[in-house]
C-alpha cells in the first residue's frame, strides 16, 4: 500500500511539473509573438532589414 501511495504522489508531482513547464512555454511564446508584432509595426523595421551584399556561404569548388 505504501508503494502505491508513493507512486500516486510522484505521478501528481510530475503532472504539476509538466503543467508548470507548459505554462512557461506558452508565456514565452506569447512574449515572442508580441515582440515580433511590435517590431513589425515599428518604423525602424524597414531600415534594419538584412540585405546580403555577398553570398552567406562560400561557393563550392
Amino acid at each position: 500500500m505504501l508503494e502505491y501511495e508513493m507512486q500516486q504522489i510522484r505521478q501528481a508531482e510530475l503532472v504539476r511539473q509538466a503543467e508548470q513547464e507548459r505554462r512557461a512555454r506558452e508565456a514565452a511564446r506569447g512574449r515572442r509573438a508580441a515582440r515580433r508584432q511590435s517590431a513589425a509595426r515599428s518604423p525602424e523595421a524597414e531600415s534594419h532589414r538584412r540585405r546580403f551584399r555577398r553570398p552567406r556561404f562560400a561557393r563550392a569548388a
